[in-house]
């Protein structure tokens, strides 16, 4: 048995003691209802994003939105930063109300739904799709509103480590339609997933480590998981980029949520591509991207999205003529861009000043 393994069904007396605490709190959240819940959050959020033992994080989350928005007063950066935090924790009120929230005769007392293209005809289709979010908005309410569609849907998930927890989180998925797959070796099975015309979900922002592929996120390089895009090519599958995000301000009306889907990329869009690999990851990081800055205040800014670096950074050698030439050949990059991602990466932009980007 694996060390995760072991950790994630071994017994440990503290174990009844959190899952206790758990199920209380989310009984007490339906309880109370979500309006009342949310109030609560957004106060011990803010609580929790000025503590002294949290002072690097909150600085993190300043520092990335800084990059990403250079143009910003400090006052923005710094009341989106505390915000990303009180977001945080009404995601967490959020999760224990969604089962009872998005069912196949409620969802529409909750959920706008907002340009979603040819997405829901593909996903009601026989062939299966590759729905991709980010840490976004609320990414439960948008699996759960999928689900209650009757679109057969498996999202790719960490288990958590408090094994009756985790038993607790998957029952409660699937009893609404929602499956859940151990995203630890779930690139053997999902192929039988596939075949039965089954669509797979991801939350596709996450650091993917040293064996990820780098692409742009917000003109920076971000290392990426190569899976999504290998079963896409693999395949030839679309992959569908959407969200959910909140609407309205906690406590003044009845919370909703908006669900768009803001691209769909098929293999027609990367079959002529020099790397089409490279092209799906950087078209879906650049959707994650738009969905980010749709709320700005609903992404989790204190997450280490670009803590792997690449290779030629760590070394200190200079920029990768291949790898700039596939961000040349992105349809969307820009000048402006290309020099931001060559900056931050340590290189002289004045090198690559022969560049014809627009």
């Amino acid at each position: 048995m694996s060390k995760r393994s072991k950790k994630h069904g071994g017994v440990k007396w503290s174990q009844p003691l959190v899952y206790g605490g758990v199920r209380a709190l989310a009984a007490g959240v339906n309880v109370v209802g979500l309006e009342t819940s949310a109030r609560l959050a957004g106060v011990l959020g803010g609580a929790y994003a000025r503590a002294p033992f949290n002072k690097k994080r909150l600085d993190r989350a300043r520092d990335n939105l800084r990059w990403v928005n250079p143009d910003w007063p400090e006052e923005r950066i710094e009341q989106t930063a505390v915000n990303a935090y009180r977001h945080l924790i009404t995601l967490a009120m959020e999760v224990a109300c969604t089962p009872r929230m998005i069912t196949p005769d409620g969802w529409p007392g909750r959920i706008d739904v907002g340009d979603l293209g040819d997405a829901v005809g593909r996903l009601l289709g026989d062939k299966p799709a590759i729905l991709i979010t980010g840490h976004c908005g609320n990414w439960e309410i948008l699996g759960a509103w999928v689900a209650s569609l009757g679109i057969p849907m498996h999202a790719i998930y960490r288990p958590l480590d408090l094994a009756p927890l985790d038993r607790w989180l998957r029952r409660t998925r699937q009893y609404r339609g929602l499956g859940l797959i151990d995203k630890f070796g779930a690139y053997k099975v999902l192929p039988e997933y596939f075949a039965r015309g089954d669509s797979i979900a991801f939350i596709a922002d996450q650091n993917a480590g040293n064996r990820g592929v780098f692409v742009p996120f917000f003109d920076r390089l971000a290392s990426t998981y190569k899976s999504i895009g290998l079963l896409a090519l693999e395949r030839e599958i679309p992959i569908i980029c959407g969200s959910a995000h909140r609407k309205g301000v906690p406590g003044e009306r009845r919370l909703r949520y908006e669900v768009n889907v803001d691209d769909i990329i098929t293999p027609g869009d990367w079959v002529d591509r020099p790397d089409p690999l490279f092209y799906i990851t950087a078209r879906y990081r650049r959707s994650i991207e738009r969905m980010v800055m749709r709320a700005p205040e609903q992404y989790l800014w204190m997450h280490r999205a670009w803590k792997s670096r690449p290779r030629f950074e760590k070394s200190g050698k200079p920029f990768p003529g291949s790898l700039r030439a596939k961000l040349e050949d992105l349809p969307w990059m820009t000048q402006a861009s290309l020099d931001r991602i060559l900056s931050r990466s340590g290189q002289d932009t004045a090198d690559f000043a022969g560049s014809s980007r627009p």
